[in-house]
């Protein structure tokens, strides 16, 4: 059985239920709702897209359904960024899911990369 820590599905579902979360608690601003509404979009699509890649028929398509997700994870990564600095939700509020974000990112650049130099062989 494969270690939740380590395996990407319940990860970025989890990922996906607290963009979904943070939301839901943003203010009843035109702004802040524009702008969550952006990062509910790319934040909530990253495990959709990570279950696609693990479908994918060939590495190719793994390897850029993979790019799909960490596409998504930049943009959620520059929307968080645009809801602390427009100063619509504080920063240590954000925190943990800034951090989750990298997180992933790395770990997605990673195996993106590892698939790409097995390829290569």
């Amino acid at each position: 059985m494969k270690n939740e820590k380590y395996d990407l599905v319940p990860r970025t579902k989890a990922f996906a239920l607290r963009v979904i979360k943070m939301y839901l608690s943003l203010p009843n601003t035109t702004l802040a709702q524009v702008l969550g509404k952006q990062v509910l979009r790319s934040g909530t699509s990253v495990g959709a897209n990570y279950r696609e890649a693990n479908r994918g028929r060939s590495k190719a398509e793994f390897i850029s359904k993979m790019g799909d997700c960490l596409k998504e994870l930049d943009e959620t990564d520059y929307w968080l960024d645009l809801l602390v600095e427009s100063a619509l939700v504080s920063k240590s509020k954000m925190e943990e899911l800034i951090d989750e974000t990298h997180q992933l990112t790395a770990i997605l650049i990673t195996i993106i990369n590892k698939a790409k130099k097995n390829d290569e062989q």
